[in-house]
């Protein structure tokens, strides 16, 4: 007796091997029979109590996101969307340095704040959905373990957070660690990984800011610290030490080799993964190539290196619902302030609000406001500024920029833009890609995801509300790199399911998941790949305290499983929640 079964599809495995027809068979959240079917096989023998039909579909192992920042949002979302509609079934959060736990007992507006700075997550959604009632690092993860979700959840504990709650106001500002520091954040960091920490994390990237401004505590730590910490993490477990790298957002093109200098010595002297954010830079567009070729090389020398790759242009998503081109304009700061969202829609597609918006000089900037001057940027990128249209078209060709599609209409760029984003009533979203779109095409990315060294990452899931979701990584793999390319090769979809399950999975030590296999945990999707897509970026308004997010959805999702229970429907949530957190090796 099975609880449930799938028949007739296709097995992609996540091993990387060739796919195989075969039922597959689920019990107690675990796969006990893989039976393999060819041409006239009878099917697997065995009543279940719900069988799922995949003839003519893939059966492929639930993804591993590993770079999320679900940290607040696991406290009130149990469905921990936008993740879960994308065949993810595990999520790794705790990122860049950044994360609620450990936290002095009044100190909590200040990691709200260092979150929001860092992250874009609204802080009012975080002060009104966040429960807190922990201090120490053990007791968050306690906390975490009492809620049932829609997928399993691992977490890192923070540097940020660590540093402040050791360091104090010293720690928070950036200030030298003493020797008696280290040893108190060090006592702090193997308390979390003998937990269940899946490992610890930083950024010395100086984009990464708090709302205040200040670059996120550990951006400056010299040797020593990070050290002493890496040390620690190993003393309590099997983790990862993950970075934002200095250079990663191409503030200085010097700096990333001098990292993976560090990088490589702590690795081998500890003997565990470090994991950092791969991205191409317009200053230096090959950079990438020579540092994924040092850390496959730090191998030799016992090193383990793992840089995070995305799996598309690294941009914004700017429309009317979030940034955009006008928001420093008289008339619509007025709209924004009387009309409700229809209105809105109907207002600035009235030509003479129109008229008028593009009339009109831009009011200054509050220096106080992390975001305030974006404006200014889409103002000066139009040039860079791609409609994707819908579709979204994430390897759009030059002719879809701002800038040329106004010409071809013989039009103002700036009423170009302003009509485009009047599309769908006005919520349709343009996209400004920063990183990984030096030469106009998704080349770079392709080899960066083919690179030995490479492991699947940067999705953010949870994060940067107001400009990306770029959680739709998984789908977008599939969709786009195995069946859609149309602008250079594609690759195989046995590969890209390796990519999204199984190395993320055994990068983070979570060997029991991640392949269809008999024993493993029953995380798997089943895909209609003719029917998959990935629906256009929207704006919604429902976070805590009506804070708003870009989420994207997918349709061709058949079914969800965690832990042997079906989450997802035909891509409808099903109400179930299976899904637990996972703690590390000791």
């Amino acid at each position: 007796m099975f609880d449930l079964k799938i028949t007739g599809g296709t097995v992609v495995d996540g091993t990387g091997g060739d796919r195989f027809q075969a039922d597959v068979g689920i019990k107690d959240g675990r796969i006990i029979e893989i039976h393999r079917r060819g041409p006239g096989d009878a099917p697997l023998d065995g009543n279940a109590t719900e069988t799922i039909d995949a003839t003519g579909k893939v059966v492929a192992p639930g993804f591993v996101d590993i770079h999320t920042h679900y940290d607040g949002q696991v406290s009130w979302d149990s469905s921990l969307e936008p993740s879960s509609g994308h065949g993810v079934t595990t999520v790794v959060m705790g990122n860049c340095g950044v994360g609620f736990a450990p936290v002095r007992p009044g100190s909590e507006e200040w990691l709200i704040e260092l979150m929001e700075g860092v992250e874009d997550i609204p802080g009012t959604a975080l002060t009104e959905g966040l429960t807190w009632g922990w201090e120490s690092y053990p007791e968050y993860l306690d906390t975490v373990d009492k809620h049932e979700l829609a997928i399993d959840v691992g977490s890192q504990v923070a540097h940020g957070a660590v540093r402040a709650y050791a360091m104090g106001e010293r720690g928070a500002k950036n200030e030298p660690a003493t020797p008696e520091d280290i040893d108190a954040m060090a006592r702090l960091v193997q308390e979390a990984i003998e937990a269940g920490a899946l490992g610890l994390s930083t950024s010395r990237t100086l984009g990464h800011r708090a709302m205040d401004g200040e670059p996120v505590p550990g951006t400056f730590a010299a040797e020593d610290e990070l050290f002493g910490l890496g040390r620690a993490m190993a003393a309590g477990g099997q983790a990862v030490f993950e970075l934002a790298p200095q250079g990663a957002a191409g503030e200085d093109i010097v700096a990333p080799k001098k990292e993976l200098e560090w990088m490589k010595r702590l690795s081998a002297e500890i003997d565990r993964p470090v994991s950092f954010a791969m991205i191409q830079v317009d200053a230096a567009p090959d950079l990438w190539r020579e540092l994924m070729d040092i850390s496959a090389e730090a191998y030799q020398s016992g090193s383990r290196l793992f840089p995070q790759v995305a799996a598309r242009p690294f941009g914004m998503l700017f429309g009317f619902p979030g940034h955009h081109a006008f928001t420093h304009r008289p008339t619509f700061r007025q709209l924004k302030a009387e009309c409700g969202r229809a209105e809105m829609a109907q207002r600035l597609a009235d030509p003479a609000v129109k008229a008028a918006i593009l009339a009109e000089d831009d009011l200054a900037p509050d220096p106080t406001k992390l975001f305030d001057a974006m404006f200014a940027l889409v103002q000066h990128s139009l040039g860079r500024i791609y409609h994707i249209g819908d579709p979204p078209d994430y390897e759009p060709t030059d002719d879809r920029t701002v800038e040329k599609i106004a010409a071809e209409r013989g039009e103002d760029p700036l009423a170009t833009l302003y009509d485009l984003m009047l599309e769908s009533d006005a919520t349709s979203m343009l996209m400004l890609p920063m990183f990984n779109y030096s030469y106009g095409n998704c080349d770079a990315i392709r080899e960066m995801m083919t690179h030995p060294a490479g492991v699947m990452g940067l999705s953010d899931g949870g994060a940067h509300c107001g400009m990306i979701c770029d959680a739709s990584y998984p789908t977008f793999l599939l969709t786009h790199w195995a069946r859609d390319r149309h602008r250079g090769d594609k690759l195989p979809l046995e590969y890209l399911v390796r990519k999204q399950s199984h190395d993320t999975a055994q990068l983070f030590g979570l060997t029991d998941r991640g392949v269809i296999q008999k024993g493993k945990k029953a995380d798997i999707n089943v895909i209609d790949m003719n029917a998959l897509a990935l629906h256009p970026a929207k704006m919604v308004y429902d976070l805590p305290a009506g804070g708003q997010r870009l989420v994207q959805g997918a349709s061709g999702y058949s079914a969800t499983i965690v832990n042997g229970v079906v989450t997802r429907r035909d891509s409808v949530d099903t109400g179930a929640r299976p899904g637990r957190l996972v703690r590390g090796a000791r």
